[in-house]
């Protein structure tokens, strides 16, 4: 089997945006670095790494072009991802999970693409996935309560995605899917105290007998089955198989946080010595170089992994078609195996830097406890991405989980 690292309709235009947006990225990285104690000690994406993501435009990356958007494949965001999660991973994390709100959008009808973007083309999207709360289905629409733990980016959004089963009167789950509801009818509490990743803000949100009219709602089973719920059908971005992609959200931000890490050893590895031996500078040291060497091969299959399931992804959407199961399984065993590989990377070059990188000083301690995480995303789980793909491989159907 051929392996594909970009889709083959890739063009010089979407080359060149793509180049263009990540360089956009590239340039805002010393900002972010400067700024990531502040980001992790406030709990929130600071303001000015905000500002500057939003002036920059990488807010827009997959909103759709008729609002102003970039509507870049997968490809391009996961690159533009990489680059942000260099200075900062809760920053590049966040910025992640936004993106994919416009995402998510773009797949709902005109209407709501109107409520969202129409008045205001800047806004953001923030969300949940996990069915957690309840929607009663009444004449007019929905009443929506619960609370949706982990909704990354709440604190800097302006409307929200919540996942919930839809039940009859008689409270029998007659569907499952989406509602879109305005962040000011929501109320965030303060949970989110963690290990790592403590700049992304991701606390919990909960809703009240919220209201949402039917138009704000799309079902998951319509997502998952190749359809949405969109009048665009030559906007391909919004036609790529639903699982598949959204799972790349949580890809980027490790290959950045990895890249991040390796910079950092290799910049100092000239300098640092090694204490109780005779080499002068850890570049010296034989092991330095293998570990070194290791950790870089660890994050280039990561890449080349990532870049196979998107090519995958991308070129689905510009086929309009739905890839195989087997096809979706591998897609996210990829995924759930380079961010391990990412992951793994990070820990090699923390062991061979040294306890020097626990000081609270240093942005290697950050890295390796934002990756360590981020990495235990439930989506990302790579057992349960082996069951996936190995029950796939044997010919034993589906099963496991729906997000395949």
């Amino acid at each position: 089997m051929a392996v594909v690292l970009d889709r083959p309709s890739v063009g010089e235009a979407d080359r060149k945006q793509r180049a263009d947006l990540v360089g956009r990225a590239a340039e805002l990285v010393p900002l972010l670095q400067r700024n990531a104690q502040r980001t992790e000690d406030g709990r929130r994406v600071v303001e000015e790494n905000i500002a500057a993501i939003e002036a920059a435009g990488l807010f827009r990356l997959t909103q759709p072009k008729r609002f102003g958007g970039f509507q870049a494949d997968f490809r391009t965001k996961i690159e533009v991802i990489r680059e942000l999660a260099r200075g900062c991973g809760s920053t590049g994390w966040t910025t992640s999970l936004l993106t994919g709100g416009s995402w998510f959008v773009g797949m709902w009808n005109e209407q709501v693409q109107n409520d969202v973007w129409g008045e205001h083309p800047g806004a953001r999207i923030a969300g949940v996935l996990a069915p957690t709360g309840s929607a009663t289905a009444g004449p007019g629409g929905f009443t929506v309560s619960g609370r949706w733990s982990y909704c990354t980016g709440c604190l800097h959004a302006q409307w929200l995605f919540l996942g919930v089963p839809v039940v009859d009167a008689g409270g029998t789950v007659v569907d499952q899917g989406l509602v879109l509801v305005p962040a000011a009818d929501v109320t965030v509490e303060e949970t989110w105290f963690v290990a790592g990743m403590r700049g992304t803000g991701s606390n919990t949100v909960a809703a009240d007998e919220v209201v949402v009219p039917r138009h704000r709602f799309v079902s998951l089973r319509t997502l998952q089955a190749g359809g949405n719920d969109s009048p665009y059908p030559d906007e391909e971005l919004y036609r790529v198989p639903f699982a598949a992609a959204a799972m790349t959200d949580l890809a980027g931000p490790q290959l950045g946080l990895a890249q991040s890490a390796l910079e950092f050893v290799v910049e100092q590895a000239g300098r640092r010595g090694i204490a109780y031996t005779d080499y002068a500078t850890q570049a010296d040291s034989p092991a330095v170089q293998l570990a070194v060497a290791t950790a870089a091969t660890l994050i280039d299959t990561a890449e080349l992994l990532v870049f196979r399931a998107v090519a995958e992804i991308d070129e689905a959407g510009r086929l309009g078609s739905v890839p195989d199961h087997r096809t979706r399984a591998r897609c996210r065993m990829d995924v759930a195996q380079a961010i391990v590989n990412a992951r793994e990377a990070i820990r090699e070059l923390v062991s061979v830097y040294g306890s020097g990188g626990f000081a609270e000083s240093s942005p290697l301690q950050r890295i390796w406890r934002d990756s360590e995480v981020a990495s235990r995303h439930a989506v990302a789980n790579p057992a349960i991405g082996a069951q996936v793909y190995g029950r796939a491989l044997l010919g034993l159907g589906e099963g496991i989980t729906p997000l395949v």
